[in-house]
């Protein structure tokens, strides 16, 4: 029997799930900053802001940001390590991966080097990195324990993981709201914005997908990470997890 997982609620082939959602990204990734303001009200933005203070980033370290997109962490991380650190940009998809070179090159930030990986099979040695991050990006791998211990593997003793994601509310007036404009809104958005429905109406069912706060920690931990907090933002409807490998 063939192995299956999720690709928003629909359970495809794993060994199919990478390109399914390399075309989501595809499709996206010309308006991606634009509809992440729009569908967020610009809250993406702060959410971003506070996992970036969170990483204690020095001058002269060494960054990962796995699942970069077009940028936004770089960008930070690029002025925290100053000229003698390193920030790598990584996506899977090469298309988000040149959206996010040209927007840092039209902002004039260079030094950055950009790597097209899958976060399940991270090309470097181990102990390698001070910060690993991934934003927005880990609802999307296909074998996320995988991925987590990879994370765990190139970083350094004393270097964090930091996992901002969409998450779970306890909310319940807050949840009603919250799936109404999931489900019903944002689809629609996708079509008359970016011309495409169906991309947004899976990246609504992946974040129903993805592990709750509680889950998501316990297999930062089960990665082999010594320690792991988690912070919600919004009410829980954004989380971000942080992991410190001693």
């Amino acid at each position: 029997m063939e192995n299956t997982t999720h690709f928003g609620f629909k359970q495809v082939a794993t060994n199919d799930k990478q390109s399914l959602v390399r075309d989501v990204f595809n499709s996206v990734a010309g308006k991606y900053d634009l509809m992440n303001d729009i569908l967020s009200f610009g809250t993406h933005r702060l959410w971003k802001h506070y996992a970036i203070t969170s990483g204690n980033i020095k001058m002269g370290d060494k960054v990962l940001d796995i699942a970069g997109g077009t940028g936004d962490l770089t960008m930070e991380f690029t002025r925290q390590v100053g000229d003698n650190g390193q920030v790598i940009l990584s996506d899977i998809n090469t298309t988000m991966l040149h959206e996010g070179r040209k927007k840092l090159t039209n902002k004039g930030i260079f030094g950055v080097e950009f790597i097209q990986l899958n976060a399940q099979y991270l090309p470097f040695k181990n102990n390698t990195f001070d910060c690993v991050s991934i934003a927005f990006g880990l609802r999307n791998v296909t074998n996320q324990d995988q991925a987590l211990e990879e994370m765990y593997r190139i970083l350094k003793p004393s270097g964090c993981l930091l996992i901002l994601e969409f998450s779970t509310t306890n909310s319940v007036l807050l949840k009603k709201i919250y799936d109404f404009y999931s489900f019903k809104i944002i689809p629609k958005l996708g079509d008359i914005i970016a011309n495409d429905k169906t991309s947004y109406q899976y990246l609504a069912e992946s974040i129903r997908k993805h592990p709750n706060q509680k889950t998501l920690k316990n297999m930062v931990l089960n990665a082999g990470f010594d320690f792991c907090e988690y912070h919600n933002l919004s009410s829980g409807i954004v989380a971000l997890h942080k992991g410190v490998k001693v």
